[in-house]
Parts: structure tokens; sequence; C-alpha cells
């Protein structure tokens, strides 16, 4: 006796192989009735074709979920439109062009916009972390501080010109600000991982976006935890960036041009206008700076000094004797006096609002994520639109192909540097990585290829500092050039980690797991931004101001817990034998530790109320209606409550069986009939 193969494309057909229109009934008497008034028995013929020993011998190819989708085109081919067809096809492509470039100047924005609202509603919090010099000792304190404030106010660079301002003030050494710059080089890498978010209606598209996402956040935390404890211990990105500013006599230049800027300031100037002031005065642990708000409500206002006769305690604050002079019991002298006229206000939505920037904040954040879903979605249809037939193919080949033997290994290279090249074009190391996450989703560009142009993203972001330091007054360039230069060494440290030999790529194995892991259970991907850009930074803070003892106490038995559990996972993919058997997988510990599908249906129940059919009102009427009635049940007053199953299982609906089984005389029932015990094991398992 042996089961049917569960062989997807196994659906015989039933009028070939199945005689009897009473199949079930027939079989159903033979078990237990002596009625023989229905028709014969069946009769059911098994093909060699759908044999288990030829299954054994064509075994069926297991399709690779990264494998890149064939952008075909279905539409009509240009060599087969006439002359208006062809003007119109060309009409058309022009306007999905402009489109695109439209949706993309407007996606663009509402990144801007989104920055604004993070730092209106976390700028002030942000800035306070900075002026608690008493942890920034601390290099886990300080690497947290910098992952908080970056995805507190979603810019590296409004971070990053904190921490300068506060080296060039002498408030923060340079070595205590280093692992503030690696934690901000964390931080920014938060914004295409939310873009990824946006794809998760597709599991296919969602897997390879969240990936190439990911990859990006892999290679700053690996590349934290090797260099963090390194700098620690030799200090050698201080050193090194030291020698190269006192080897090198730079003189002030102009500032980084800020192409995308241009572009995109007219616009969003209109919407939110920030006094990012505030936040460096804040930092800066200016009092008066609490109660200012972010908001920048006069956009032109001029500065005048004039001369004021004023009191002062005695003559020896005097400004000078000549102009000191006293009357009864006051002192007086005279001072310049400097005060600030306003002129213009600002253009902006808000100006006359007076809202508190929380308010302000919360609006803008869900405007711009709203803008900011639909423009991505818009993107995507029209991506997947345009890039069909041989646009597909030639673009896929452009971006995918690497260089002939034997210099394949430059494609990587080039990679990196056309990434480094894009990125100190839009400024923004967010805005590349972040329009490039739907064109993976896509698949038109692989995980190994948006791999080295993320690498040369986060270069092409620190060149942009450097130039921006280059710019500094001669007192302040010293310090901000080095901290510039330590982002810089910093990133240039993780590719040598972890991209020239290929065995060293673990971003992008790692983030094909979670790529797999969230096309699977998507609720996961929200759970993975919450815990590693959120409550991980937040605990190892805390912890850090509880003290070093507290903090080693704590976080050195779950490093070692983690480090056992790594490498029985290596044991047990790599050498199970010499493992003992218990431990050669993990249906040892309790189902929930070591899978995620107690948790999923733990989350799908507790979801579960989102999903109904009814609303609540009509689940308000049926309670009311119980109580009316002292039934002591809850009536079904209204189908609208009832369970769709329910519904389905009432009118007698039958449940579908398998693919492999789609046979309309073995799976469907009559709806006046009562299946025999025999036909359901008939239907399901088969002797032969």
């Amino acid at each position: 006796m042996a089961p049917w193969p569960e062989l997807e494309n196994a659906q015989p057909n039933p009028n070939k192989y199945i005689e009897g229109a009473s199949t079930h009934q027939s079989k159903g008497k033979e078990t237990g009735k002596t009625d023989d008034s229905t028709g014969p028995a069946p009769k059911i013929e098994l093909l060699p074709s759908y044999s288990t020993a030829t299954l054994i011998e064509e075994p069926t190819e297991v399709e690779d979920p990264w494998d890149l989708p064939a952008l075909q085109d279905t539409g009509i081919k240009w060599s087969e439109r006439d002359t208006k067809g062809k003007i119109l096809c060309v009409f058309q492509g022009i306007g999905k062009f402009i489109l695109l470039l439209g949706f993309l100047y407007l996606f663009v924005c509402s990144l801007d916009v989104l920055s604004s609202a993070f730092q209106l509603v976390g700028g002030k919090v942000a800035g306070q972390f900075f002026n608690n010099n008493s942890i920034m000792s601390n290099p886990l304190a300080g690497l947290m501080i910098g992952v908080l404030v970056t995805v507190m106010v979603q810019s590296s660079s409004t971070s990053s010109s904190i921490i300068v301002s506060m080296v060039a003030s002498s408030l923060l050494t340079v070595r205590a600000a280093i692992p503030i710059i690696m934690g901000a080089n964390i931080g920014t890498s938060i914004t295409n991982t939310i873009v990824a978010l946006m794809q998760a209606g597709d599991r296919s598209e969602f897997r390879r976006a969240f990936a190439g996402a990911t990859v990006h956040d892999f290679f700053n935390w690996l590349s934290v935890l090797v260099l963090l404890p390194l700098e620690a211990a030799t200090h050698y990105l201080e050193i090194l960036t030291n020698l190269v500013v006192d080897t090198f006599h730079f003189k002030n230049g102009e500032d980084a041009p800020a192409l995308l800027k241009v572009i995109t300031d007219p616009f969003t100037k209109l919407i939110i206008q920030l006094d990012k002031n505030v936040i460096h005065q804040i930092a800066m642990n200016n009092e008066l700076a609490q109660n200012k708000s972010l908001v920048k409500i006069w956009c032109k206002t001029s500065t005048n000094t004039t001369q004021m006769n004023v009191t002062v305690p005695s003559p020896a604050n005097c400004t000078s004797p000549s102009l000191c002079w006293t009357d009864g019991i006051y002192t007086w002298t005279i001072k310049n006096v400097t005060y600030k006229e306003n002129i213009a206000k600002c253009q902006h939505i808000f100006v006359n609002f007076n809202l508190p920037d929380l308010a302000v904040g919360i609006i803008l954040l869900i405007v711009s994520l709203l803008f900011l879903c639909g423009c991505l979605i818009m993107i995507v249809k029209l991506l997947g639109s345009v890039l069909k037939g041989r646009v597909a193919v030639v673009i896929k080949k452009t971006l995918n192909t690497d260089f002939p033997f034997p210099f394949a290994w430059v494609t990587g290279y080039l990679a990196i540097l056309v990434g480094a090249g894009m990125t100190f074009i839009v400024q923004s190391s967010s805005v590349f990585t972040s329009a490039m996450t739907p064109l993976i989703g896509l698949g038109v560009i692989t995980i190994e290829r948006a791999y080295p142009l993320t690498l040369g993203s986060n270069i092409g972001t620190t060149t942009t500092a450097i130039l921006a330091a280059l710019a500094s007054p001669g007192n302040t360039l010293k310090s901000s050039l080095q901290i510039a230069l330590c982002h810089f060494f910093f990133n240039i440290s993780g590719i040598l980690l972890w991209y020239p030999i290929p065995f060293t790529r673990l971003p992008i194995r790692l983030a094909k797991g979670l790529g797999n892991i969230s096309a699977k259970y998507r609720w996961f991907a929200v759970f993975y931004l919450i815990f590693f850009f959120f409550l991980t930074p937040l605990t190892v803070f805390g912890l850090s101001l509880a003290g070093w003892p507290v903090l080693v106490g704590v976080g050195v038995p779950i490093v070692l817990l983690l480090l056992l559990v790594v490498c029985l996972r290596l044991l047990q993919s790599r050498c199970p034998r010499i493992l003992p058997t218990k431990l050669r997988n993990w249906n040892f510990l309790p189902l929930w530790m070591h899978s995620l599908k107690p948790w999923d249906n733990l989350i799908s129940l507790a979801t579960s109320c989102f999903q109904q059919r009814c609303c609540c009102c009509c689940r308000v009427c049926c309670r009311v209606c119980c109580l009316m009635c002292g039934c002591g049940k809850c009536c079904r007053c209204s189908k609208c409550c009832e369970d769709l199953e329910e519904v389905q299982e009432g009118q007698g609906v039958p449940i579908k069986a398998p693919e492999a089984f789609d046979n309309i005389a073995m799976s469907t029932e009559a709806p006046h009939e009562v299946p025999a015990p025999g036909t359901k094991a008939i239907s399901n398992s088969t002797a032969f």
C-alpha cells in the first residue's frame, strides 16, 4: 500500500481513467450497504508516468527564488505596428519617462520631508544625547548614540555635522567621536530598509528588495563588529587620520556641490523649513535653545549693532574709564548692543500655524510616508511597464554582466566607483540606495551587483563630508577634516574586510537569508527594523548609563550564548558527525525557540481582528441582541458576523483538494449526498 505521489502537475483526466458516475456511493455500498441498484464499482487506472519509479528517475527541478524574472514583452511587436501605432507608442514611451522622472522627483522630495519630520519629532532629544559628555568616553554608548540620533533625524550628514561642530568646539575629542561616526554609518541605512517594506505585496519582489536593502545594514553592522574593538584597542583610525592631516597642508576650499538640493529645495521649502542651528545649540549645551522651535519662521533678518547706555555693577565692569560715570547709586557705561531685526517671514505651509514641533512633525511624518508609498508604487508600476522585451534585456546585460576573463574581477570595483560617483552627485547615500531598492525588487539588478554599488555609495557620502570639512574655518579645519577622514577610512576598512575575497562577502549571504525569512513571514521585517535600530541601541545605551560592571555583566553572557549558537550551527551544517546525536539539530529545544511558525500563528491570531468581515457596530448589535433575548449564547443576528469557513461549511461548499488531485469526479461531492467513509480514504490515498 502506498499513497499517490504529491506531484503538482499530476492531474489525470477523470473521463479517461474513472468509469461510473456514482463513484463514491458505489464504494460506500461495498463497505456497508446491500442495495446494488447503483452503477458498477469505480475502475481506476494509473499511467506509468505517474508511478513512483518514474518520479525517482526524473526528479523535478527546484526553481531558484533568487533567479531574475524574465520581463517579457506581452504587447504588440514594433514590426507589427502601423505608422499611427508607432507614433502612439513613441509618445507613450516619452510620457512614461516624464512620469517616471516626476514620481522620482516627488520620491526624493518625500525623503527630504521625512527627514525634516523625524528632526521635528526627535531632533531635540537627539541633541540632548550629545550634551551628556559623561558617557561619551564609553565606545559602545557612543556607537548607540550615533545610531539613535541618525535614526531620529534620518540624516547622517546632520548627525555628522553636529559631531564635527562639537569636536571643533573642544566639547568632544576625536577619539570619542569615532564610535559616534560608526553609529551614524549604521543609522543611515534604515531609510532604504523602510523603502523595501513598500514592496511587501509580492513575495518574490519583497524577497529581493528586502535583501538588497539589508545588505547595506549587514555590511555596516559587521564592519562595526570587527573595527570598533580594533579601534578601541589600537586607535588606528585616530592615528592614521592624524598622520594624513599633518602630512598634507590643506587650505580652505569651496563647499561640496549640492546638485540635488538645488532641484528639490524650491519644492520642499514650500512645505517646511527648519532651523537646524537649534539642534546644534542643544548639543552645545545651550539651555535657551530648549525652548526654541525648530520650525523656521523668519527667513530674512538683519543684525544691527548700536551704542547704548547701560548700567553695570561697578566701575570695573565699564568698557573704559573714559566711558564710565556714576549717577547716584548707578554706574553707567556705553556698550555696543547687537539686536536682530525680522524683515520677512518664510513662505512654507506651517509658518502661521503656531503648532508645537511634535504636532508638525507627526503631520509631516504621516503625509511624507503616504507620498513615499504612493510614489514608490507608481515607480514600480512604471518600471514594470517600461522594462520589457529588448529594453529589459539590454539593461540587465549592462548592469549585471561581468567583463570577459581574466578581467571579470574589475567589474565589481567599477561598480564601487559608479556608486561613489552617483552618491557624490545626489549628495545622499540614502537617496541613491533607496532609488536602487525598487530596481532590485523588480529583478533588474542582482543582489551581487547591488552590493558593490552600495559600498561605493558609502564612500561617496564620505567624500562629500571631506569637501565640506575643507570649507571650514582655519581654527576648526584640522578637527573637521580628521573626523571626515575617520568616516572615509572606516568604510575603506570595511570594504577591505568584506569584499575583495568572494568567501568573505558575508553580507550577501546574510541578506539573502533574511530575505527568505521575511518573504515567508513578512511581519519579521518590521520586527527586524524595530529590534536592530531601536530596541538594541536603546538597551545597550541604557546599560552603558548604568556603568561598565552592569554592561559587562549583562552583555558578556549574551555574547557568549550567541557565539555558542553560531558555532553549533556551523558544526551542524559542516560536520555533524562530531556532535552528539541530540545536538545535530535543534529539535531538543521547544518549537518556539528554533522556529518562527508558533510566533507566526500567534501574530496571525493577534491580528485576526483586522481581517474579520464584519464591523464593530455589527458585533455590538449581536451582543445587545443576546443580552435582550437572554439566550445565554451569542446569536447570529447578521450574516456579516459569520466566519468565512463557517459560511462555506453551512452552504455545503467542499474544501478544495490539492492541485495534484484536482479531479472533478474524485474531489467533488454532490450537495444532497453524504460521502461514505471509504470514499474519503480512496480519494486521499490509493493502493497500487
